[in-house]
């Protein structure tokens, strides 16, 4: 039993409905949003950029969700609920996430003008994540595709609930990058070493979790019984009532690779002298 019943949605209904999910979706650790999030919003060390980072990741998702939305208000999202999408488009996000690691760990070592085009191509690159990340098809995809969607009453509404679906994440995002960016510029450290935490933290959460994901994508493509492997959570929440393999290395990049390094590195800039 969900929490909402959606067979059916009056317009009203629809469109709160689609708000509230995309809220969960914004709490929920899935491989669209809080590896990136995390990734970037600490790589800009800052409450500012990290607000920036969710936001421009968030943005960018809301977009692609209100023109899938509006393909499937005219019944042309079929080809979007392919078995096999999700495992096609987990490579190119791991290659994507990957890419922007190696970025990090360039500008890191970069001066000068270089440093600066390095930094404005990385502030970019979540805007790309998001357009791309956002075709996945999970539970909240398929409820926004087969019903809340086609609840709208014409064609020039039919994009709407993908569009309050991602500001939903949105609000999330855009908090939760402003507490990661300022996770890292409230640890009293120096300018150059609250850079060095930051970039390192975002390079290997970024660097690992790409390979991660793209391994992931090649084996459910090979193998389709890992595309649909999942342990259930009892939880009676949508979109958390089961964990995949993609909200598994989700979960273990950001704790796992991304607070660990976070951490371990905060100490060793602490000692030094």
């Amino acid at each position: 039993m969900e929490w909402w019943n959606t067979v059916n949605p009056g317009v009203p209904a629809a469109l709160v409905t689609a708000v509230l999910l995309g809220i969960i979706h914004g709490l929920v650790p899935d491989e669209h949003t809080w590896p990136i999030t995390f990734s970037y919003a600490v790589g800009s060390y800052s409450t500012r950029g990290g607000l920036r980072a969710g936001l421009l990741f968030s943005l960018t998702f809301t977009l692609q969700r209100a023109i899938a939305c509006e393909l499937a208000w005219l019944g042309l999202s079929h080809w979007m609920q392919s078995e096999q999408l999700n495992q096609i488009l987990l490579i190119p996000i791991g290659l994507l996430m990957a890419v922007g690691g190696w970025l990090m760990q360039r500008r890191r070592h970069a001066h000068g003008k270089l440093a600066s085009a390095m930094a404005r191509l990385t502030s970019r690159m979540p805007a790309l994540h998001g357009f791309i990340a956002g075709w996945g098809v999970g539970a909240f995809a398929m409820i926004l595709y087969s019903t809340l969607a086609p609840a709208m009453p014409s064609i020039w509404w039919g994009w709407l609930p993908g569009a309050l679906f991602g500001l939903g994440t949105a609000l999330i995002q855009g908090a939760a990058g402003a507490i990661f960016g300022n996770l890292a510029a409230s640890q009293q450290l120096s300018p150059a070493d609250m850079e060095e935490l930051g970039l390192v933290t975002a390079s290997r959460t970024l660097s690992w979790g790409g390979v991660a994901y793209a391994l992931a994508g090649i084996a459910g493509l090979t193998n389709p019984a890992l595309a649909h492997w999942e342990v259930s959570t009892g939880l009676r929440i949508t979109g958390m009532t089961h964990l995949d393999l993609p909200i598994i290395i989700a979960i273990l990049t950001v704790a796992g690779i991304g607070l660990f390094t976070f951490v371990s590195k905060l100490q060793q800039l602490r000692r030094r002298p």
